[in-house]
């Protein structure tokens, strides 16, 4: 069995298949589907779902790519919902360098603002740091003091880079890149132990070879899962168990949902 850590399967691209794609992520050996948010338009479309499958599981945070002129009132809206309701964690959260520098500091606020919530709540967070990993790293060793936690969603650094993560007891969200030919994430995620690592598909991106080019989805991890199996020289049942059991653990996967209620 598989927890994939990082999916979006509330986004639009899902529209005309939702059901039908989650029984194939089922079918192929998901059991639980991690989902984390982008910002209050994304809120009720992922509620919607927690509500009608209880496996998949909702995440609260500002994306940094979505830290715009109002970002001030986006923040505010996570402080309040993180009140509400029970979610697993702080996320998607961090810096993004990519897309667009318009917003640089109001995204550094955004993730250490949301950092603050996580360890208000006591949540771990998930982190986006394409084009920013060394910064996004640095922050966080600044600000752990001991009752962070988190994982680096689609880890794409060194092996320095993993050191520093490992060294700050986070994790590292390892998939579809790891099966591009020339990405070089496989030789460097070969040499991380895989008590350090979660399997995650980031649908509806980033598919993983051979399905590159097309929409992703949760049943795809199982390749991620075969090339990580592949590179670390173990079988496919010991990579699902590890990473499953790193999943549970970070994200507390065995407390109840029951508590609250979001009215949305």
């Amino acid at each position: 069995m598989f927890i994939d850590t990082h999916a979006h399967i509330y986004s639009s691209e899902f529209s005309s298949d939702r059901k039908e794609m989650i029984q194939r992520a089922k079918a192929d050996g998901v059991s639980t589907i991690l989902m984390p948010n982008i910002d209050s338009q994304s809120v009720q479309g992922m509620m919607e779902l927690a509500e009608q499958y209880p496996f998949c599981i909702p995440m609260m945070g500002l994306h940094p790519c979505h830290v715009r002129e109002n970002y001030l009132e986006e923040l505010a809206q996570v402080e309040d919902l993180l009140r509400k309701y029970p979610y697993i964690a702080v996320g998607e959260i961090g810096i993004d360098l990519y897309w667009d520098k318009t917003y640089v500091e109001e995204q550094e606020y955004a993730y250490r603002k949301q950092i603050a919530l996580a360890k208000e709540h006591g949540l771990p967070v998930v982190i986006h740091s394409r084009d920013s990993l060394h910064m996004t790293i640095g922050i966080l060793e600044e600000l752990q003091d001991g009752t962070l936690s988190g994982v680096f969603h689609c880890f794409n650094g060194s092996l320095e880079d993993a050191s520093r993560i490992q060294a700050l007891g986070f994790y590292m969200g390892i998939g579809g890149v790891i099966t591009y030919k020339n990405a070089g994430v496989d030789a460097t995620v070969a040499k991380i132990p895989l008590e350090y690592l979660v399997l995650e598909t980031d649908a509806p991106y980033l598919s993983p070879v051979p399905y590159r080019g097309k929409r992703n989805e949760c049943a795809f991890i199982s390749c991620v899962a075969e090339k990580l199996a592949n590179l670390k020289q173990v079988n496919l049942e010991q990579v699902g168990r590890i990473t499953t059991e790193n999943a549970v653990k970070l994200f507390k996967l065995d407390r109840t949902f029951s508590e609250k209620s979001l009215v949305l």
